[in-house]
């Protein structure tokens, strides 16, 4: 299926049902979801907003409602990785989590995004390096592919997108993929090909996407112009074999500390230029900011932060081929960043849209002014709540 035929997802409205533990007037939250949702300024102009969650963050009764009120879809944060679907080598899958992930979506009429099929990472602590890196061929096609089908059969039908192969991307090596990937050592270069592949005979109206990160500005290992250039000749790569890969998914993990100095918006935008006219969809799939750089000041710190979301986001949905804009969660309460990047000043890391205490921030501001300030285009997916 060429990327521009993927069938859109559809659902029955539920347009005036009462979002599940909405806060009353006057609790601490209820001033930020009396307000026009994000969801909606992006759907009129044919985007999907949405953000990550975790059902253990889901048993949050403060920040549920907020999620289900700014979210029109829902990005499987953790509940689809190895260390809750198959947390031993010997475990069966397990799929609690993410049965109990689709349900909290499905209650609420959003679209739901799964991940990951393929990645590197997330892996149980039960895991170790032999387990992955220590297989034959034959024994990691078996894990790999066998794991990958169950779980798209199992969703299959109920996900509007998956993401299927994760950071595979080198932006030093000649064909753009990278060596120290686990499945490219056991199985080969195919492996991604063969995903693509059998995600989609499994699960044949999901769009089907290759997620990398890199892309907006250089880092100490990379230049982000090689990690496009190179992510484009393993895009070309896949749809010259006739695989099926309907979307690029740029992370937009932004490092906010003059970030307007690093940014080159004309590179970026011939960048999603380049996606676009080899008929792929771009979705803009982690979007958060680290702070690194910025002083620890709250206020200052904000405003920067929220400089690069609206500088990042007007260049990026200036090109009519973004179909979503997902950040990696909605409050500094549960931010990754904080848990593996910790600020060296011990300040806490503010990378969100809504602080700790569930307020908007000038990020919240600046992704709503882009978002309504987008041009229309036509819509990927029709979120069930929307219809």
């Amino acid at each position: 299926m060429a990327a521009q035929d993927a069938s859109p997802v559809t659902g029955t409205s539920v347009a005036g049902t009462p979002l599940a533990g909405t806060p009353v007037a006057g609790t601490p939250i209820a001033s930020a979801i009396s307000r026009v949702p994000l969801w909606q300024p992006a759907w009129e102009r044919g985007l999907v907003f949405g953000t990550s969650l975790a059902t253990w963050q889901a048993e949050d009764t403060e920040y549920l409602p907020l999620v289900n009120h700014e979210a029109a879809i829902l990005f499987t944060e953790d509940d689809l990785l190895w260390w809750r679907l198959k947390p031993t080598p010997d475990s069966p899958l397990d799929f609690t989590y993410g049965d109990q992930f689709l349900d909290i979506a499905e209650a609420q009429g959003q679209l739901v995004f799964a991940a990951h099929l393929v990645w590197d990472e997330g892996f149980g602590e039960e895991w170790a390096e032999e387990d992955i890196w220590g297989l034959d061929e034959q024994a990691a096609r078996t894990l790999l592919f066998g794991t990958l089908e169950e779980m798209v059969g199992r969703y299959s039908g109920r996900v509007a997108g998956w993401i299927t192969v994760n950071e595979c991307i080198d932006a030093h090596e000649a064909d753009g993929l990278r060596r120290d990937y686990p499945w490219y050592e056991t199985i080969g270069p195919g492996y991604v090909a063969e995903a693509f592949k059998l995600a989609h005979a499994t699960d044949p109206d999901a769009v089907l996407v290759l997620n990398e990160f890199g892309f907006e500005t250089d880092d100490e290992f990379d230049a982000a112009a090689d990690k496009r250039k190179n992510a484009l000749l393993v895009i070309d790569s896949l749809l010259d074999a006739g695989v099926p890969v309907h979307a690029l998914g740029v992370q937009a993990h932004l490092a906010a500390g003059d970030f307007a100095a690093n940014f080159d918006t004309a590179a970026y935008q011939q960048f999603l230029a380049d996606v676009a006219g080899r008929g792929l969809k771009i979705l803009i799939t982690e979007m958060d900011a680290l702070d690194d750089g910025l002083p620890a000041e709250n206020a200052a710190r904000d405003q920067a932060i929220a400089d690069a979301y609206k500088l990042y986001l007007d260049t990026a949905l200036a090109e009519p081929a973004v179909a979503s804009v997902i950040t990696f969660g909605l409050t500094d309460r549960y931010t990754w960043l904080q848990e593996d990047y910790p600020r060296e000043d011990g300040a806490p890391r503010r990378p969100l849209p809504f602080d700790d205490a569930l307020q908007p921030k000038p990020a919240y501001e600046a992704v709503r002014s882009a978002l309504e300030g987008a041009a229309a285009r036509p819509p990927l997916w029709t979120p069930p709540r929307s219809s």
